[in-house]
């Protein structure tokens, strides 16, 4: 049984000189959580399985200083980094593996030229490619709403809400773009992703939970690992996500930039619920 794997999310904000690490409550009221390299060294040493860097304000001009950061933060830190933000092209994702990571997420790029999937995972293998999907529920109130969701072919959940479908949003969160999450999760794989990033929107930064719906739906679709991101408050949540859907690794951030817990509380937690993790020593 391969362990479940623990990754804290590191949101860079890089129009702050150097860049700063942030969190925010649904993808908006951003408040600053520290410097990259030195959380990463500290989750490194407290026994993360693997880090995520997310730059919430790509641009190009940025992107040099985020291949600064993972540089940094990839001479002192040993275990995988994951890479995100702004990467639109091949050339994009060979800066960022040139400077230390070991795979790179995409999601805008995606959804705009789905074929840069293919192109990531024929170039760099599957391994390295990571599709993001920040999904929205649509609730569907009426028997029109669900007429019409049928005839655009939406993957419908029943939910403790009601019905809904998924809607994938692109420019972190500022765009939604009419993409059904579920069908985009399979033609992801399909194309050669290696992993998914899943993000509830619904539940970022909220502390009330992963949306397990969510998650278990699209775990349900594919067959490849998929990371369950969005709304980890408690040791309870991550529990909860690892009993109740497939996943192969939860995100979590708030509650380790902000020193409720260590790495090493929320695996030692996990493995007396009798969940299999990775511990140090």
């Amino acid at each position: 049984m391969l362990a479940k794997r623990i990754i804290p999310c590191l949101d860079c904000d890089l129009g702050i000189p150097e860049g700063r690490v942030v969190k925010g409550v649904e993808f908006q009221r951003i408040t600053y959580a520290g410097i990259p390299w030195e959380l990463a060294a500290e989750y490194d040493e407290q026994g993360a399985d693997e880090l995520v860097f997310l730059d919430i304000t790509a641009s190009h001009e940025r992107r040099e200083t985020m291949a600064r950061v993972i540089e940094k933060t990839a001479s002192n830190v040993f275990i995988p980094l994951t890479v995100g933000g702004g990467i639109r092209s091949l050339e994009d994702a060979r800066k960022m593996f040139n400077a230390g990571a070991d795979k790179v997420s995409v999601n805008t790029a995606a959804i705009t030229n789905p074929e840069l999937v293919n192109e990531l995972a024929s170039r760099f293998g599957s391994q390295a490619c990571v599709v993001a999907i920040d999904a929205k529920r649509r609730y569907l109130r009426s028997e029109e709403d669900v007429s019409k969701a049928m005839t655009e072919r939406r993957a419908l959940v029943e939910t403790n809400e009601g019905t809904c479908w998924f809607e994938c949003s692109s420019y972190g969160g500022r765009k939604f773009t009419g993409v059904d999450a579920l069908h985009w999760a399979k033609e992801v794989e399909a194309r050669g992703a290696g992993e998914i990033l899943l993000t509830s929107m619904d539940r970022d930064g909220t502390r009330e939970g992963y949306d397990l719906e969510l998650t278990a739906a699209v775990c349900d679709r594919v067959n490849i690992p998929v990371i369950a991101s969005g709304g980890c408050g408690s040791l309870v949540h991550l529990k909860e996500v690892f009993e109740c859907t497939d996943v192969s690794a939860a995100l979590a951030a708030s509650i380790f930039h902000y020193k409720e817990y260590t790495v090493e509380d929320v695996k030692r937690y996990l493995k007396e619920q009798g969940i299999h993790v990775r511990l140090n020593g």
